[in-house]
């Protein structure tokens, strides 16, 4: 059986032979990858075309009083907690990113190395020296404790420039950074608390992160990674609305055990969905969310509601698809005694119980141009007839609208009304795929894992290193509702007090040749390589022949059939070669110069 992961700085100094000392991280250099020499030769210029990779991210070289500057400006024009909350949410995408670089370059490095190739790599980037004092983690139990000196903030610097010593830390995003690069290494929420700043008037600054249940309550942490002001709910405009539920009462029920549509995000997509939604929710406008599906349109809809003047009044959601088409008007609308065989008593449809509140119409475009042209009307005059009744009862309702579909085709190939798609269309908003929000990730599995261990009643101590791997690479085809699916198989399948595996989330069909396993030089089960795609290889002994070439020329061949083949698209070329993106440019290079000539 593989020992656990398990490694602390005692640990590290016997293993290398050294003692240690404020100022000194070369302890950690011991030759397992990735080192800081790795990391550095990780780091291109290319002033040519005006642009700088780490790997295959791109960076950018921007002066620090620059950011001091939009800093100031956030601050002034946000206020403290809102920059804060900006600021914090950025370093987290920041380390997310760095991890899933050090993840995918250096997939069976040694895990204290890939732990601490973040403090390395936020030192290579310019925002402050790391000196670690304390290093405790086991990864197949989710523990993880560090404690870590850090000296030469930039954030420091531009605040107390700007306003002083003062009696808060000021290094938001420097934290963000450090939450959202281990807690995406380890598949479970860690938080890192600054205990000390120089903005607070101390030599340096000393910061402690834990996983979360070390630590008991993190409310106040996460609201920093929570987009906006998304528990308040905004004062009535124009129409006079009842009073909105107090912001403490909302928080309440968004804290409530086993509510199924909270919402988790840190990414640059989510919060820009979220700075939509709060824009909206102050308005009465129609919104329409579209995105594939699972990826949270109803969950996005009732935090709209939560966050509008109407939260104090009912949120109705109803499933066009769901509902047969002889039933959908009776169900929107609402039917009188005796109006069809079976109607033996009256009832309201779901527009009348969603009078002054939020009505989620989901899988719109399902619904039959009979009924589009009846929801049209209701929509444009406010106003409906219970089907056999005489009345026109007049409805306040704000009508959110939900598809997974391209309605604008559905418009050109006749199926859906378009006047009704405008009638919809007033504030569109997107979702992203969960692909597109990979960030999440992290923060996903350990809400769901928290959710559904209380929910079935289950001990398990988080995910291995190599599910954590399989999930931050699998597509989810299924978004968000594919991701709860499997922790929460994860959650039913591992025994009491183990971490969930790959096999207890995943069927054999399910993992991508990705994420193929295979067993690693150590015994243990790690990540293939992609390799070079059989057909670029088959193309590449045709034309080669019987010529006898040196190694060197067969490298060229290979390396211009990819590029050829990808059309010059570099990125795609270093796919099929199972290189990045950057190591083809350096390949490419090499060879040029070697033949005498500049790539092209």
């Amino acid at each position: 059986m593989q020992k656990p992961a398990r490694i602390s700085l005692a640990d590290v100094a016997l293993k290398t032979g050294a003692m240690l000392r404020r100022g000194d991280s070369a302890h950690f250099d011991d030759g397992q990858a990735p080192t800081l020499a790795d990391l550095t030769e990780s780091l291109f210029f290319s002033p040519g075309d005006g642009r700088i990779w780490l790997n295959e991210q791109r960076m950018l070289l921007l002066h620090s009083s620059s950011m001091g500057h939009l800093r100031r400006e956030l601050i002034d024009s946000l206020g403290l907690e809102r920059a804060r909350g900006l600021l914090t949410r950025s370093g987290y995408v920041s380390g997310a990113r760095d991890a899933q670089l050090v993840r995918e370059r250096w997939p069976q490095g040694d895990a204290a190395s890939v732990f601490m190739a973040g403090t390395r790599l936020h030192a290579l980037e310019g925002m402050v020296k790391v000196t670690p004092k304390a290093f405790d983690f086991d990864i197949d139990r989710g523990i993880y404790e560090g404690e870590f000196l850090w000296e030469h903030s930039s954030e420091d610097d531009e605040h107390i420039a700007a306003y002083g010593l003062g009696t808060e830390p000021a290094c938001w995003s420097q934290i963000g950074y450090a939450t959202g690069y281990v807690t995406s290494l380890l598949g479970k929420l860690v938080v890192f608390r600054e205990v000390e700043c120089r903005s607070m008037g101390s030599h340096v600054c000393r910061v402690i992160g834990r996983h979360a249940e070390a630590w008991g309550d993190v409310s106040e942490d996460l609201r920093y990674l929570q987009v906006g002001d998304l528990t308040e709910a905004p004062k009535p405009t124009a129409v006079v609305r009842p009073a909105a539920t107090p912001p403490s009462a909302l928080s309440a029920r968004a804290a409530e055990p086993f509510d199924r549509h909270e919402m988790v995000g840190a990414s640059s997509a989510f919060n820009s969905v979220c700075h939509q939604l709060e824009r909206v929710a102050r308005t009465q406008a129609t919104v329409l969310f579209t995105g594939e599906s699972g990826v949270g349109k109803e969950a996005f809809a009732r935090r709209l509601h939560r966050i509008s003047a109407r939260a104090d009044q009912a949120f109705v959601a109803v499933n066009c698809a769901a509902i047969p088409d002889t039933l959908i008007e009776s169900e929107l609308f609402g039917v009188e005694r005796g109006a069809f065989t079976g109607a033996t008593a009256s009832r309201p449809g779901r527009f009348e119980r969603a009078n002054g509140g939020t009505l989620l119409l989901d899988e719109i475009a399902t619904l039959s141009p009979v009924s589009q042209g009846k929801l049209l009307r209701a929509l444009q005059e406010g106003e409906i007839e219970r089907v056999g009744g005489t009345r026109t009862l007049q409805v306040d309702v704000r009508v959110v609208a939900a598809t997974n579909v391209d309605l604008q085709a559905q418009v050109r190939e006749g199926r859906f009304r378009e006047d009704l798609f405008f009638r919809l269309n007033v504030f569109p908003i997107h979702l992203p795929p969960l692909r597109e929000r990979r960030d999440d990730v992290p923060l996903l599995m350990n809400h769901f894992l928290q959710r559904e261990a209380r929910r079935h009643g289950r001990q398990v101590a988080g995910f291995t290193p190599r599910a954590v791997r399989a999930l931050l690479q699998y597509a989810f085809p299924g978004n968000i509702r594919e991701l709860q699916n499997l922790v929460e198989r994860g959650v039913i399948s591992a025994e009491d007090g183990s971490a969930i595996d790959v096999p207890h989330m995943f069927r054999r069909e399910q993992l991508s040749e990705e994420t193929l396993l295979a067993i690693g030089a150590h015994g243990g089960l790690t990540v293939q390589p992609t390799q070079v795609a059989p057909d670029l290889l088959a193309l590449l002994e045709q034309r080669l022949g019987s010529e006898t070439l040196s190694l060197a020329e067969v490298e060229r061949q290979l390396l211009d059939e990819a590029v050829a083949q990808a059309k010059g698209n570099l990125a795609a070329a270093a796919r099929r070669l199972g290189l990045t993106r950057a190591q083809l440019a350096y390949r490419l290079g090499r060879a040029a110069s070697s033949a005498g000539h500049s790539p092209s």
